[in-house]
């Protein structure tokens, strides 16, 4: 393992290790959720990503968002919750669920990884203010069921890679345990 991926372990668990401990101590889902996706805004991805050639194209600035795209009742929509970095107008955006990326992962209920969405034409903007250059999606999937995802993107293109999205899909699973131990099919009701 190379000092860098190791860096990286040991920076993302510690930060799952506290986001749970967070999560633990909160008696209400979406604080508790907030504190996972929190934990990957902030510990995944190349933090100097955007100091590389062509990362960034002109007139960008580097960010990263995080949250979840949660199943509404019925199935034909996504909702946005637990978010960070995300304008406050799109806290509760609802997209159909077979819209771009997150669709496909909620249909397929696989993972995703587009470290430079510049190469995947299929691409779709979803977030209000900018087009995001990298981009991880991880399904939550409880026994069969499909809870929703998680979203981690930056505006830096290849900011994540292999490394980053195996540990994102170990910070979905947490959450859906997280989302399962806080009465989570009633919070998805009343989406």
């Amino acid at each position: 393992m190379t000092a860098i991926a190791s860096d990286l372990n040991s920076r993302a668990l510690a930060a799952l290790h506290d986001a749970l401990a967070t999560a633990n101590q909160s008696s209400a889902l979406e604080p508790a959720l907030s504190a996972i996706s929190a934990a990957a805004w902030t510990s995944l991805g190349d933090p100097a990503a955007h100091e590389r050639p062509g990362a960034l194209k002109t007139g960008e600035h580097q960010f990263a968002v995080s949250g979840y795209f949660m199943a509404a009742p019925g199935g034909e929509e996504l909702v946005l919750v637990a978010e960070h970095g995300f304008p406050e107008e799109q806290h509760r955006l609802r997209i159909a669920s077979g819209l771009a990326h997150p669709g496909w992962v909620a249909q397929n209920r696989k993972p995703l990884l587009l470290a430079n969405t510049d190469e995947d034409s299929g691409f779709k903007q979803i977030l209000k203010t900018a087009r995001m250059g990298s981009a991880m999606y991880s399904p939550l999937i409880h026994g069969t069921e499909f809870i929703g995802l998680l979203i981690t993107a930056s505006q830096a293109r290849n900011t994540y890679g292999a490394e980053d999205h195996a540990l994102h899909q170990l910070f979905a699973e947490a959450a859906t345990a997280v989302y399962m131990a806080h009465d989570g099919p009633a919070f998805s009701a009343a989406l």
